[in-house]
């Protein structure tokens, strides 16, 4: 048996073949699963008898001044999670640690604003006796739904670089309309009370 000194050789383990980009029908995964959530929260909060009042915030004048103050902590650690991609995209200069930075603004954001939209969805449900409350309760959903796409996305490998950036600021968009038409209508309405 002689062996050709100039042929081809094979590596070991075998390389895997070169995959392109993942099929389209893919990001209907996380498209899917953020209208199931919107939707189950819209339906839940549209069925379900509201309560009046889930928790009190003794801290508080209010429930409603209460949640305004909560959802401007969590508003206020979104936009400190914009800047902070803006860091990580190289659009602003940035320390090392805006990664995680990045991270933990976004966890807190998301904690802070859990127990608003409890109370929201439990305790007032979804409204339409005007336009300011039909927009709040649509969009309240809506970020629920987009920020569980974001999450799933966040695990996926080979997403296009263009990806993560417009569904976070999709999350922000809806997250800022939001609080303009709850706290910033509330301290806007009712004064900066705590």
């Amino acid at each position: 048996m002689t062996v050709d000194p100039n042929a081809a050789t094979q590596s070991w383990p075998p390389q895997e073949p070169n995959r392109h980009s993942p099929h389209p029908a893919r990001y209907l995964v996380p498209v899917l699963v953020a209208g199931a959530v919107a939707v189950a929260l819209g339906v839940y909060g549209r069925v379900h008898h509201p309560t009046g009042n889930v928790f009190g915030l003794g801290a508080f004048s209010s429930t409603f001044a209460g949640k305004s103050w909560l959802a401007s902590i969590a508003f206020f650690f979104a936009l400190v999670q914009l800047v902070s991609a803006l860091m990580l995209y190289g659009r602003l200069p940035g320390p090392r640690w805006a990664s995680g930075l990045h991270r933990w603004s976004g966890r807190i954001s998301f904690l802070v604003a859990v127990p608003v939209a409890v109370h929201c969805l439990y305790a007032l449900g979804y409204q339409t006796y005007e336009t300011r409350v039909l927009w709040h309760s649509i969009l309240g959903c809506f970020f629920f739904g987009v920020f569980s796409a974001k999450m799933l996305l966040l695990r996926w490998e080979r997403l296009p670089g263009w990806l993560l950036p417009i569904v976070g600021g999709l999350v922000f968009a809806v997250l800022t309309l939001v609080w303009l038409t709850s706290a910033f209508w509330f301290f806007r309405t009712f004064g900066v009370t705590t």
